[in-house]
């Protein structure tokens, strides 16, 4: 083909096609992008922030019981049968536990699975989760000394057949406290 020249038409030269080419593909994805955002809408903005926070408050007076009562838990989740079990050693050893698998980001991955106590094996608690359970995930044991509900949680990278622990961590946000 020719090369073409300035009597010739405007489609016959290349400058005008790369042009609009790159107008055109900017357009699609600025659509694209919109499309997305208007499809995906963010679930982690908190428009209660106040309420939000005097949640914080009282989750940190659960932490600090937990600690006070030296609880210390052990989680292994087998892949085979979806059994959890878990081991509690400390001053508190309730019937039953909630043993809750957060995502950070994905609410409809968040598992939630009751845990009851082993009448054979003091501190040994038993559950059943459904399906499998990978990746990162806020890990939330939660139970009940003489009245007072009492939590562990820690950001653990979860899988099966991973022996997962908690209660050994510092606790984030009562680094002022002196315990």
């Amino acid at each position: 083909m020719p090369a073409a020249t300035a009597s010739s038409p405007w489609y016959k030269h290349r400058w005008p096609w790369f042009i609009i080419g790159a107008l055109g593909c900017s357009v699609a994805l600025t659509l694209t992008t919109v499309t997305i955002a208007v499809r995906n809408q963010d679930n982690l903005v908190n428009d209660n922030y106040y309420e939000a926070g005097k949640g914080i408050n009282r989750s940190l007076d659960r932490e600090l019981l937990a600690q006070t009562l030296k609880l210390r838990a052990t989680v292994h989740l087998d892949e085979l049968t979806g059994e959890v079990e878990l081991h509690l050693s400390g001053d508190s050893q309730p019937d039953s536990l909630q043993l809750n698998l957060i995502s950070p980001t994905q609410p409809q991955k968040d598992r939630n699975v009751a845990l009851t106590h082993s009448g054979s094996e003091p501190g040994r608690y038993i559950g059943q989760l459904g399906d499998k359970v990978e990746g990162r995930r806020f890990v939330e044991l939660l139970g009940s000394q003489n009245g007072q509900t009492w939590r562990m949680f820690e950001e653990e990278q979860v899988g099966h057949d991973v022996t997962l622990k908690l209660g050994d961590e510092p606790l984030q946000g009562a680094e002022h406290l002196d315990k």
